[in-house]
Parts: structure tokens; sequence; C-alpha cells
């Protein structure tokens, strides 16, 4: 059996803290006993498919005014996906291009049993009807020429948007589209608390998977929280599709003391390889989702997740150092805990910012900081740190004691 299948009479990670699971995974790799479990059964045909080809950051044509996806190089990276026995595609309503260009690539030259596609349902982007949601859906159809789904997502679930499609009724209404076979599974991605998803995963015990956001820099972050929504995952049974694993192309480029901690293990490996084969290593992940944009990232993705086994004890280890030498980083110390939020006239979005500058500080990427502080901040409905009028409610609430008016302060000079 592939290491990607479950690890035999693995104790539920719920219970484990991430020390102990390591210890647990080490005990049974040595071991070499594993099996799939029922729930897992169900995605027999993705047995050969850990690796998932995220559609979002398709390539671009070059000189261009249009931003036009490249379909000739995205037709050479399709093949090389399937040549390698991968058969995985994530697309969305929402990707722009996206859909029309994976049926030029894959839906047009292969047999529709040779792969296996997903799409999603962005219920809460300009829909104010069930109907205008379900036009989604048709539009999908259309635009990919795949005759069904096997794979679809409610999008983006968490916050506000989970409202919309409970109002809608969409699960109900995708359990109809899975009886009349126009999908073949159902399940949702989604960006929240813990709490939030246990309460779906109650509310809907239809849900067969579940997409979500992992990777070793967000193990423990406060606001992305990938352990604790990964262990909710867990307590459910639910198989796991990991989306961002390379946190958007940043892990691909990290910290500099994180660069030398994998350097001096493995010159030869890249830094996004440790960042796919941390999640790829998990147990009771079904799919490892890579956003690849051009055919150099695929042969390189290939390159070590064909044929990938779980990472030695060794491999484990020395990311758990570069997961420490992370840590060492001094950052905003905010929890999102928001209390700032509840005494603040001015609804600014306190530790949106805070994020989006612990980003930059890692990364010292700008642009990406910036996207972050429009998806936390504006996206929300909050005001930007510039708008800040220094009143101090803000530190009197804050458990943490940060200094928040001279931190916004900096981060309106730093993000604009």
């Amino acid at each position: 059996m592939k290491r990607r299948d479950f690890i035999k009479n693995a104790l539920t990670v719920a219970a484990l803290s991430p020390l102990a699971k390591l210890s647990a995974q080490e005990s049974n790799n040595k071991k070499g006993e594993t099996m799939i479990s029922s729930e897992k059964s169900k995605f027999e045909p993705l047995s050969k498919s850990l690796l998932g080809f995220g559609l979002m950051r398709l390539p671009r044509v070059k000189d261009t005014k249009t931003d036009e996806i490249d379909v000739e190089q995205t037709k050479q990276m399709v093949d090389a996906f399937l040549e390698a026995g991968f058969t995985y595609f994530d697309t969305a309503w929402a990707y722009p291009g996206s859909e029309d260009a994976i049926r030029q690539a894959l839906v047009e030259r292969y047999p529709r049993e040779k792969f296996q596609l997903a799409t999603k349902n962005a219920a809460w982007i300009g829909c104010k009807t069930k109907e205008d949601a379900i036009a989604q859906f048709e539009t999908s159809l259309k635009r990919t020429g795949a005759g069904y789904i096997d794979f679809y997502l409610l999008h983006n679930l968490g916050e506000s948007r989970t409202k919309f499609f409970e109002d809608f009724d969409l699960w109900n209404w995708a359990k109809e589209l899975k009886a009349k076979g126009l999908i073949k599974h159902l399940g949702f991605s989604f960006h929240s608390t813990a709490e939030e998803l246990e309460e779906i995963f109650k509310a809907h015990p239809e849900a067969e998977f579940v997409q979500l956001q992992l990777n070793y820099a967000d193990w423990e972050s406060p606001s992305i929280q990938s352990r604790k929504i990964y262990e909710v995952a867990r307590k459910y049974n639910k198989p796991i599709i990991v989306m961002e694993p390379v946190k958007g192309g940043l892990l691909a480029n990290p910290p500099q003391s994180v660069k030398d901690v994998f350097q001096k293990a493995d010159p030869k490996a890249s830094f996004a390889s440790w960042a796919i084969r941390y999640v790829a290593d998990l147990e009771g992940v079904m799919v490892v989702l890579s956003g690849m944009s051009n055919i150099e990232q695929m042969k390189d993705n290939l390159s070590y997740m064909k044929g990938f086994k779980g990472l030695t004890d060794e491999q484990r280890k020395t990311i758990m150092t570069a997961r420490q030498e992370m840590a060492k980083i001094p950052l905003i110390p905010c929890t999102t805990c928001n209390y700032c939020a509840k005494v603040c006239p001015m609804d600014i979005g306190i530790s949106g910012s805070f994020t989006a500058m612990n980003i930059y500080t890692l990364y010292n990427n700008l642009d990406q900081a910036k996207h972050q502080e429009g998806w936390l901040v504006s996206m929300h409905g909050k005001k930007k740190a510039a708008e800040c009028v220094k009143c101090g409610a803000c530190e009197r609430v804050c458990p943490q004691h940060i200094k928040i008016r001279e931190e916004l302060e900096k981060i309106a000079k730093t993000l604009g």
C-alpha cells in the first residue's frame, strides 16, 4: 500500500500532540504496516493521485495585455502530470479562465475516465438567489465540458460566507446532483476556525471530504489554525485535500534561517518540496494540491512526489527544526482574539493588519502582505491601519499587551 494510506491502528490525531504524532508515524513506518480505512476506500480511484494539479495559478502568455492563460504550456503540464500517474485536477467557477483552459488542455484531449476533476461553487460571490448559485454549476459544466464533476466543493465556507449555502439550501441541492450522477463526491473548502469547522461537520455529515489550508508555517498560526482544523477533520474521519501547502508560493522562498536548515539537510531539494512533502506525510491526507505555474514547477513536484512513501525520521526532524527557526523571528504576538475589534471606534481591521505585517516580516514579500491585508481587512468591511485615531481603547483590552497604536502606525507606513 502507498504511504498516503492511513497508518494501521493509528490513534486519532486529535489526541496526539505534534511530537507524539511524529513518534506514532515513525513507529508505524518502521513496521511497514499500512491499510486503507473504510472512509478512504470510497476514494480508491485517487490512490495514485496524492499530488493534485491546482489550476488557480496557471501559466500566462508573455507579452499580452489580457493576462491570457498559456494553454499550450498547460497542455505540456497536463501531459507530464498524467504520465507520472497523477489524475486529480482542481479548478473553480471563480478562477478566471481556469475552467475553459482545462477543457482545452485536458478534457478535450483525454478519455473522461482517465482523470478526476474538481470544481467549486462560490455562492457568496454575487448570488442574490438560489438560482444564481445553481447557475454557477451550470456554467462550470459548460466551461469544462466534463459532463460530470468528480469532486464538487462548496467553496470557502467560514465566517459570513457559510450562511449563503444554508440560506440557498445548497447542501440538499448538491445531494440531488449526486443522485443524478452529475457529481460523484460532495465536500467543501474552508477558511476559518476549528470551532466553526466542527459545527459544519455536525450539521452536514453528508460532506465526504474537506479541503483545508495546511502547511508547516501555519501549523500553529492563531489565524489559519492549520493544526487545529486538521485535528477536527481527523476527529470526524474526513479525507483531507490540502490547499496552500506552499502558502501561495511563500514557502518556496522562506526566511534565510529556514533555508539554511533545509539546504544543510539536502542541498538538492527545492524549498517547495519540503513544504509539499510535509503535508503529504500527514495521516488522512488524500490529495495535496500544488498550484503550479510553469513546466519547471511541474517537473520539480513530480521528481519527489512520484512514488512518495513518506518522510524519514530525519526529514521530519529537519522540518521541525525549520519551524523552530521560523518561530524565532520576532512577530507581532497577536492571537486574533479580536477583543480590540470590539472596542475600536473606527472599526480598524487590527488583527488582519497584524497578520499581513507578519507575512511581510517573515517573507519580505510586499505584494503578498498587501494581498492579505486586502482580504483580511478591506474584504471583511474593516478600515485600514492608517485610519487609526490613536485613542488607545484597543490597548486597554489586549491580553497580549501589544502596543497596538505603534504597530498600526508602522503598518500604515509599510503597507500604505
